[in-house]
């Protein structure tokens, strides 16, 4: 693969993962029961997100598209806790396997 499909590759890969990125606003999803710290860092995340998103309908600021970076990096911290809560059920499930 010459360098200048490799360089075109990866800016679509960029621009892809970044639409389905943005596409998707953080959701509370973490079972409140079992993670309850999870949960509560995950409802922080939608609050901010929500907050990140009412400043960029305010038309007072020029944000340079540094609050749509923060929503991304969000959306990112989000899909984090979802995967340590299932890493954190499959291990329990795993040691009450092994009882």
């Amino acid at each position: 693969m010459t360098k200048k499909n490799l360089l075109i590759t990866t800016i679509l890969s960029a621009a892809l993962f970044s639409i389905l990125t943005v596409a998707q606003d953080p959701v509370q999803d973490i079972d409140k029961v079992r993670h309850p710290n999870l949960a509560a860092a995950q409802s922080h995340v939608v609050e901010a997100n929500k907050y990140v998103t009412l400043a960029q309908k305010d038309d007072q600021y020029d944000m340079q598209g540094h609050a749509e970076k923060a929503r991304a990096l969000l959306v990112q911290v989000n899909q984090e806790l979802r995967l340590a809560a299932t890493a954190a059920n499959a291990a329990a499930a795993a040691r009450q396997k092994n009882k």
